[in-house]
């Protein structure tokens, strides 16, 4: 088996070999990366193509300070998110002073009625909006200010659609 550092190395220098590795090993994660941010697979194959060609393109300023799979993963984020701006038709921009956020029941997945497949089928459904800052705030653990400048949106957006995301996905469970 190759290793990573064998992986990269080829993948600096353009083989394709490498390249064919790296995606290989990679892409089943990072599918579920864009899976998340899409409307469905078609979307997120799509999103994870142009990730992929972000990859190769960059892989020279990759610095090595993380973990290779962070550093894809981020890009996988930041091209779902690009994905997003470019076929937007629809965006909430709902201003609000102060969005209380209560947390979820302290209640772990071991004792929830619902499968991970179940959640995720169902997270699929909110409204673009909603989704977004769903994901980028609870799975990815963005702060509400980083949000707002990844989506250019107030930071009271953000923690609206966050706040509204929560009472949606409730309503549904």
């Amino acid at each position: 088996m190759i290793s990573e550092k064998e992986i990269l190395a080829g993948c600096i220098k353009g083989k394709q070999s490498a390249q064919w590795e790296l995606y290989s090993r990679y892409s089943r994660l990072l599918l579920a990366v864009c899976n998340r941010y899409a409307k469905d697979l078609d979307e997120a194959e799509d999103i994870l193509q142009e990730g992929f060609v972000k990859i190769f393109l960059n892989i020279k300023r990759f610095k090595g300070d993380g973990p290779l799979l962070a550093w894809m993963r981020r890009i996988m984020v930041n091209t779902a998110i690009t994905h997003y701006h470019k076929t937007a038709k629809h965006r909430y921009h709902d201003d609000v002073s102060e969005v209380s956020e209560s947390k979820f029941e302290e209640k772990g997945w071991g004792e929830s009625d619902f499968t991970e497949e179940e959640l995720f089928k169902i997270i699929q459904q909110m409204p673009d909006g909603y989704r977004q800052v769903f994901n980028l705030y609870a799975v990815e653990g963005y702060k509400h200010r980083e949000i707002a400048e990844i989506l250019k949106i107030d930071e009271n957006t953000s923690k609206s659609q966050y706040s509204r995301a929560r009472r949606w996905l409730q309503e549904r469970l």
